[in-house]
């Protein structure tokens, strides 16, 4: 028996996966750290994911909501302020760890 394997046609597309928890967080997290405007495209809006948003802005971040699934993250140069009330990171222990260690110094 002889087989062939046929050479498939080029295929030329765009995917779309849903973005990743662990790396949304760091991303943000960077972001916030850098010396100038970061745009996160397939950031996952989920409630972990936004725990982090949250605290971040908390600590005087600026970030913007930009699409579906898009952020944009204004950096602070590594100088994050003292937040004005606790720091509420709901059920997101990711968060929580996180913060505690950009927080730690």
């Amino acid at each position: 028996m002889e087989l062939r394997v046929k050479r498939a046609p080029h295929i030329d597309t765009e995917i779309t996966v849903p973005g990743d928890k662990s790396i949304s967080h760091r991303a943000a997290i960077i972001g916030a750290l850098s010396n100038g405007v970061c745009r996160l495209d397939g950031f996952l809006m989920g409630d972990d994911c936004m725990r982090t948003v949250n605290a971040l802005r908390a600590l005087g971040v600026r970030i913007d909501e930009a699409e579906a699934n898009a952020i944009i993250v204004h950096g602070k140069k590594r100088v994050l302020n003292a937040p004005a009330a606790d720091i509420d990171c709901g059920n997101s222990a990711t968060t929580m760890r996180l913060m505690a260690g950009l927080l730690a110094g």
